[in-house]
């Protein structure tokens, strides 16, 4: 009798058993997906919890911040009035200096023969002149008797003017020569903060040639010296720059804080620019502790009033796309909508937003990356606990419904 394959009679209500038990658990457990889905907004999306600011109008200052480089108020070249052999550096490099002190010493010998020369000279050029004057005055007693002719006495009218010519002309080379040791001496012609030296000991100094030896920085006050373009000038009230209505002048350091003392504009170009199209203006600071140095790269804010009926948003919530700035905002279904904005300058971490945006608007600031249009959120306010959120199964879509029997 061939083999039978057929179930035993006594396995079969197990094997029957097991069969439903499994199809029991499956429709129980889609039953209870299709619930949840139905509880979800949206359709079946779970919905986002997501951080909402409720905006309002406000008013913020209204300025524009543009780069700025800093320069001294005074910015010499210290250059050697003489020739000669450099043998001292007196000074600090990089020190504060007053006017007055003493930087370099050129050799002073060659200067001081000079000198002594030119005090001999003197002296002889003063013996001839007196010389000369005590015969005119001879001579002109002796004319009056008619003792000598008058060509006489005018030779020696003409011979005292030539001795006092060469009398001034010897005090005058004494003068010099006073000057030039004087000279060998190389002061700081106003104070401030020197530089690298650009002679070293040995170096010999030509005159009128390279005579550069050093430059010093007035760095109290200093200068800052920035430029406003058409599209900087079009954000200001009229379209251009009134001096008059400037209300502050700030600087924002590298780091982004703000320096502490204001400033105040001392120039401003009366023209264009016909090369770069920008206009040229200049700002002071008070710097008596040399916070800022000559060189730097900032950005200076000029305030001009107050801009009333803007928005702030803080900059994370604002998105560059290929159509412009965007925000997006949960609407009144809960469902996410983007906003194309028209957004300003930064005030302190958040965007001005000039238009876009009406009183109200739940801007949403967090979550970005996962937001779709239409998709269903879960707004909250910072500091809050997302709706759902509070405790087990609280507030979450569907809760406190009976579950389907399984």
């Amino acid at each position: 009798m061939a083999p039978s394959f057929s179930t035993p009679r006594r396995a079969r209500p197990a094997w029957l058993l097991s069969l439903v038990l499994v199809a029991a658990l499956a429709g129980c457990s889609g039953g209870q997906e299709e619930q949840a889905g139905a509880g979800a907004p949206g359709g079946g999306m779970p919905a986002l919890p997501v951080t909402v600011i409720e905006v309002q109008p406000t008013q913020v200052p209204m300025a524009v911040e543009v780069m700025a480089q800093t320069e001294g108020a005074k910015e010499t070249e210290v250059r050697a009035r003489v020739g000669g052999v450099i043998v001292k550096r007196l000074y600090e490099e990089g020190a504060t200096v007053k006017a007055g002190q003493p930087l370099f010493q050129i050799d002073r010998a060659p200067y001081e023969i000079t000198l002594a020369q030119a005090r001999a000279a003197l002296a002889g050029a003063k013996a001839q002149a007196d010389q000369a004057v005590r015969e005119a005055a001879r001579l002109k007693g002796l004319l009056d008797k008619q003792a000598v002719s008058r060509k006489e006495y005018d030779d020696a009218v003409s011979t005292d003017a030539i001795s006092q010519a060469a009398l001034a002309a010897a005090e005058a080379t004494l003068h010099q020569a006073e000057l030039n040791l004087a000279w060998t001496t190389v002061t700081a012609p106003v104070a401030g903060q020197s530089g690298r030296a650009v002679k070293s000991e040995g170096n010999l100094i030509i005159k009128d040639a390279d005579n550069l030896l050093t430059s010093i920085h007035q760095t109290n006050p200093l200068w800052v010296r920035f430029s406003l373009a058409q599209s900087d000038t079009a954000k200001l009230a009229g379209g251009h720059l009134d001096p008059k209505k400037v209300t502050a002048v700030e600087l924002v350091l590298p780091d982004g804080s703000v320096f502490p003392r204001k400033g105040r504009l001392n120039f401003l170009a009366s023209q264009i620019d016909p090369t770069l199209g920008t206009q040229q203006l200049r700002a002071e600071f008070d710097n008596p502790d040399a916070a800022l140095l000559p060189g730097q790269f900032v950005r200076v804010r000029l305030a001009t009033g107050l801009r009333d009926g803007v928005y702030l948003v803080p900059q994370s919530a604002v998105i560059q796309s290929d159509m412009g700035r965007l925000v997006m905002v949960a609407g009144p279904d809960n469902k996410v909508a983007p906003r194309p904005v028209q957004a300003g300058d930064w005030f302190g971490k958040d965007w001005v937003i000039l238009g876009g945006l009406q009183p109200g608007d739940k801007v949403i600031v967090d979550n970005l990356m996962k937001l779709r249009p239409g998709a269903p959120v879960l707004p909250h306010k910072p500091g809050e606990m997302p709706p759902g959120m509070g405790g087990p199964g609280a507030g979450a879509p569907g809760a406190g419904k009976p579950a389907g029997k399984g």
